[in-house]
């Protein structure tokens, strides 16, 4: 599979575009004044403690606090607990991890009996100083979910702290490799920690191991430190910024190449990988054409594409996607296809494409939680288990965690998708003014981000420019001048040219002009 990571890195905000087949499947996107808190690990003090729901709220110095499930509290195991080989408490340490990983929670390492827990209430007290990472950052009006069951994520392993024991990654099938892994694994490990040996690990030298263990204990040894050193509520430890996480987690070994339009980030990837993984440097490129990196592989409209209701099938069919609070409903419709044979087979072919349509959107709209697949009614059972396997299949290149259920008698199919992140409408759009909130506009944000990148455009594609205007929404412009000066300023030098935002009340929020002027000959 022709595969390729590409990273518009900017003053404000860094996207990262995995293309399969020259196409884009998945978009991760990190706003310089909202980077994610995923994986971070705070010092935290219990706020208040619920028996009947096994729960606990926890001050991690957020405005919200942070929820830690009974299950995600660490407890310390006996002496004849350690010696069963590990529990799943420690592979739920893995909770931090990105969804583009290839370690979702509980999916890739073998799980074992638990011993039974004491009740929440008797291992956790009000105003109790307590380590923990958040899992799950905050999504809406939820705050973030945190677990004691830390994991710090390397290139190949994920050290855990609350756990004495050596997993390895299901993906890795070979019972010889498994084996050398672990021996290597288990050699280096300390006393008071474990690790879990991801697929990346599979083939590599012992001392390519051992240098990510290294990296790996040297990371647990700071975070050690600050915490004797500061109080609760108190950060610990920042996980990496997107740039640094696609590399780690993202760029996989099927990778031909990462593309970064931005020379600084194209120096850290660099230096991270002839740290963590030296294999991958040669395949890591800078980009430095006037077109902007989106629009010379075509991302740009792809992108926006994902915003739509409606996707067209290559056959003439189509699907509706559509969301409510409680789940995401996908209708199937044969649209414009007639087929050339029967309706069966028309229904058939139809269903068939629309299933693996549906993997892709789910992938790149991120879109998690209960989902409702609505097919064309078959009336061959032997159609229906053909479609089943077919959507099987290809929720076998979603990393996500999925659940799926069997074909219902209405021709529903329900389906579970770990929901980790924000989903791409979410992070792109608000909802929509004029209709109550039944459908979303672009944000102001996402508004104010396109002049930025439109501005950007124009200045690299017409070098010389003594200024560059930009004519926008009262609302937008008012948005650039409080919260984007820093970055206009950076764009302006880089440019080497002035920048002036002008209010159109004229024009609606989502719409705006950017004009340059020629310096004088």
């Amino acid at each position: 599979m022709a595969r390729e990571i590409l990273i518009n890195a900017s003053p404000f905000e860094t996207r990262v575009a995995v293309v399969e087949r020259q196409r884009l499947a998945e978009i991760f996107i990190e706003r310089t004044r909202d980077r994610s808190i995923a994986g971070n690990i705070y010092k935290g003090r219990v706020t208040r403690v619920l028996p009947g729901m096994q729960a606990a709220f926890v001050d991690i110095g957020l405005e919200k606090a942070a929820f830690l499930h009974g299950v995600d509290l660490y407890m310390p195991l006996e002496d004849d607990d350690v010696a069963d080989s590990g529990t799943p408490q420690e592979h739920g340490a893995t909770a931090g991890l990105d969804p583009a990983t290839d370690l979702p929670p509980g999916a890739e390492v073998e799980a074992r009996p638990a011993p039974p827990r004491p009740p929440i209430e008797e291992r956790l007290k009000k105003g109790q100083e307590i380590i923990v990472q958040v899992a799950k950052p905050p999504i809406g009006s939820k705050g973030a979910r945190v677990t004691s069951l830390l994991s710090l994520p390397g290139r190949h392993l994920v050290f855990t702290p609350s756990a004495q024991h050596v997993g390895v990654s299901r993906r890795i099938t070979d019972e010889a490799e498994r084996a050398r892994l672990k021996d290597i694994v288990e050699a280096e490990r300390p006393p008071d920690g474990g690790f879990i040996i991801r697929t990346a690990c599979e083939g590599l030298t012992k001392r390519e191991i051992q240098g990510d263990v290294r990296f790996l204990l040297k990371m647990w040894r700071r975070i050690q430190q600050k915490s004797e050193q500061i109080g609760a509520p108190g950060l610990l430890h920042y996980d990496m910024d997107l740039v640094l996480r696609t590399a780690r987690d993202v760029f996989t070994a099927d990778t031909q190449r990462l593309i970064v339009d931005n020379p600084r980030d194209f120096q850290r990837l660099q230096d991270f990988t002839d740290t963590v993984m030296p294999r991958m440097t040669s395949r890591i490129e800078p980009y430095e054409e006037p077109e902007p990196l989106f629009d010379r592989f075509g991302i740009e409209p792809q992108i926006m594409r994902a915003l739509e209701r409606k996707v067209w099938l290559k056959s003439g069919g189509y699907i509706v996607i559509d969301h409510t609070e409680a789940l995401t409903v996908i209708d199937v419709n044969t649209g414009r296809y007639v087929g050339t044979t029967n309706q069966a087979d028309t229904v058939l072919r139809t269903n068939l494409e629309a299933v693996k349509t549906v993997v892709e959107q789910l992938r790149l709209r991120n879109i998690g939680g209960l989902i409702v697949i609505d097919l064309i009614d078959m009336e061959d059972a032997g159609h229906e288990r053909e479609v089943h396997a077919a959507l099987q299949e290809a929720l076998k290149q979603d990393k996500s965690r999925t659940k799926l259920l069997p074909i219902s008698a209405l021709g529903l199919v329900e389906l579970t998708r770990k929901r980790s992140r924000e989903s791409l409408a979410h992070t792109l759009c608000k909802p929509c003014p004029t209709c109550d909130g039944r459908g979303h506009v672009k944000s102001t944000l996402t508004v104010a981000h396109e002049v930025l990148r439109r501005i950007m455009r124009e200045g690299s594609l017409n070098p010389g420019l003594e200024q560059i205007t930009a004519q926008v929404h009262p609302s937008v412009a008012a948005y650039l001048r409080e919260h984007e000066e820093t970055s206009i300023s950076a764009i302006a030098t880089r440019l080497d040219t002035k920048i002036i935002i002008k209010d159109a009340a004229t024009l609606s929020e989502d719409h705006y002009e950017v004009s340059g002027v020629e310096a004088a000959a």
